[in-house]
């Protein structure tokens, strides 16, 4: 490897989230400050809403409903 040409490793920097959560990585940055982490992450949490304006949602679990009825008939 050459010298002098690779950044500084950290191998504990803090990195805190908008919610207020802190957690320890490893980075070439000093300092993280991210908007959204895995505690506050709607898909994590349960609480992702889909939005859907075009009713493809609805269509699609129609769809899924009708194939399980007719595996049922069966």
């Amino acid at each position: 490897m050459k010298k002098d040409i690779h950044p500084k490793y950290h191998d504990k920097v803090t990195a805190k989230c908008a919610c207020g959560n802190t957690f320890s990585v490893g980075s070439t940055q000093e300092h993280i400050e991210t908007e959204i982490c895995s505690k506050c992450h709607p898909f994590y949490t349960g609480k992702e809403k889909i939005v859907d304006t075009l009713g493809r949602v609805d269509k699609f679990r129609k769809r899924m409903a009708k194939k399980d009825e007719l595996k049922k008939k069966k």
